[in-house]
């Protein structure tokens, strides 16, 4: 059995353990795949291990410690990457039939990266079909569940990711996020998550250099592992020519003083229908908060649902662009809600797309006073706990008749407000025991400050003690 004491150990503890000769790499990996055997035959959250791989290359690590040699940030650290993600000679399907078989040629940047800084990859986490939901069920995989009740959904698209980590299988978890799949699955399994800034980490694995909604991010049980993810990730790389030049100063721990900031809360985006219970533990987060010294003002914001279905708009057109010839051999294998999002992007007037970009000019019109004003800014990460299992996202689209709008996910607002770092903690839980997150949207290219504020929380009102039953 695995030690889970081990398990739940932070990424940045095990990584100075090691480093000092304390803690054997060797150990720190085979406890890490004795606890993904445990997991994942409830959870699913890995669709590919490397037991052997991870082993030898623990064993690696170990001599490299013993040699005196020169050791990365993540020396020895299990990490998990997407199914998503390129892995250089190992199968990346994206969930999908499509490509069931594709073994790419090179590893996207991020994975060298990791690697570089000393990461050992035990294993592929699941993601929907070309990680297009909230929910994380794929046609080639199957469904993944959530570590604090496997009846219910782990959120999506990183949502193997955001379990792997929630359970204890690895202290930090590769995700993506291009309408919130970094944080969904953050805020439903109990975990940190983190989009960065846009270009912040190098985006190099989809068709088109020019995406501007699309961003890689740490799934973590503290803010010093997300942090320490972000160091070792963060830079240029020309391969992606929206990658910032300027890496931000993350050395030393990160301060976790909010004393003196201002923030603006904001609870239901202009038009969610928010759950009762979301609130009351969001509003709890941030009056902690006030107690550790911010200033906080509730701020009312211009957006309406318009704003939620623009995101589709162009997620409808991102799927046709990138996966719509995968149609003409795989419809019959792919899931119907990625057909139809296609087919809907197909059908879209090119000047219909353009003028989207205008909406969302007026969209960060409205916005970005309030981050002139405040230091950041709050809102819920979802609008409800985590939902059952086998539902979509759109059994939550309709209108229910109330003038409220009662879709999940918060998310994709911050997409569309690309170069602004959004960050999801903990707020608490439910009394059915299940996760609520509590989103930190900071000024442009201020990743630092959001994890400033999450590590101000995090002081005041801990989270990663906590442990799913599971």
């Amino acid at each position: 059995m695995a030690d889970l004491d081990l398990c739940f150990t932070p990424a940045t503890e095990l990584a100075h353990r090691i480093r000092e000769g304390r803690l054997s790499p060797v150990r720190v990996v085979e406890n890490s795949l004795a606890r993904i055997a445990e997991v994942n035959p409830k959870l699913n959250c890995f669709c590919f291990t490397y037991p052997d791989e991870a082993m030898e290359k623990a064993k690696q690590a170990e001599r490299a410690v013993k040699r005196g040699d020169k050791l990365g940030l993540l020396h020895g650290v299990p990490i998990a990457i997407k199914d998503l993600t390129p892995t250089k000679g190992k199968r990346t399907t994206l969930g999908s039939y499509c490509f069931e078989n594709w073994v790419p040629d090179r590893n996207a940047v991020i994975v060298d990266k990791l690697e570089a800084a000393g990461a050992i990859m035990v294993g592929k986490t699941n993601t929907p079909e070309f990680a297009y939901s909230s929910f994380t069920e794929s046609p080639l995989w199957g469904i993944t569940r959530n570590p604090w009740n496997p009846a219910r959904a782990p959120g999506g698209s990183s949502g193997g990711s955001g379990a792997a980590v929630a359970s204890g299988c690895v202290p930090l978890a590769e995700g993506t996020d291009m309408g919130g799949s970094v944080r969904i699955p953050a805020a439903w399994c109990g975990t940190v998550g983190l989009k960065p800034s846009l270009g912040r980490i190098p985006m190099d694995i989809l068709p088109s250099l020019f995406d501007n909604i699309s961003h890689f991010g740490p799934l973590a049980r503290t803010i010093e592992d997300a942090r320490l993810f972000l160091k070792v990730a963060q830079g240029p790389d020309d391969i992606d020519i929206q990658s910032i030049g300027t890496p931000l100063d993350l050395e030393g721990p990160v301060s976790t003083s909010v004393e003196g900031m201002r923030l603006a809360l904001n609870l239901d985006l202009g038009c969610y229908a928010i759950d009762p219970e979301t609130e009351r533990l969001v509003r709890g987060a941030v009056k902690a908060l006030e107690k550790a010294g911010a200033k906080v003002e509730e701020v009312s914001i211009s957006w309406k649902r318009r704003v939620a279905d623009m995101w589709v708009e162009y997620w409808q057109v991102f799927m046709a662009a990138y996966f719509g010839h995968c149609l003409e051999t795989y419809r019959a294998k792919m899931d119907p809600l990625v057909v139809a999002l296609i087919e809907a992007g197909n059908k879209m007037p090119a000047a219909h797309y353009k003028r989207l970009e205008i909406e969302r000019s007026e969209m960060w019109k409205g916005f970005y006073p309030i981050l002139q004003k405040y230091d950041a800014f709050l809102c819920p990460t979802m609008s409800q706990a985590a939902p059952p299992v086998g539902r979509t996202d759109n059994d939550y689209y309709a209108d229910a008749g109330d003038g409220l709008y009662h879709g999940l996910d918060m998310t994709g607002q911050f997409n569309l407000t690309a170069p602004c770092p959004a960050l999801s903690v903990p707020a608490g839980w439910t009394q059915e025991g299940l996760p609520v997150g509590l989103q930190i949207v900071g000024r442009r290219w201020r990743d630092d400050t959001a994890l400033q504020i999450g590590a101000a929380l995090e002081r005041v009102q801990p989270w990663a003690d906590k442990r799913p039953p599971i």
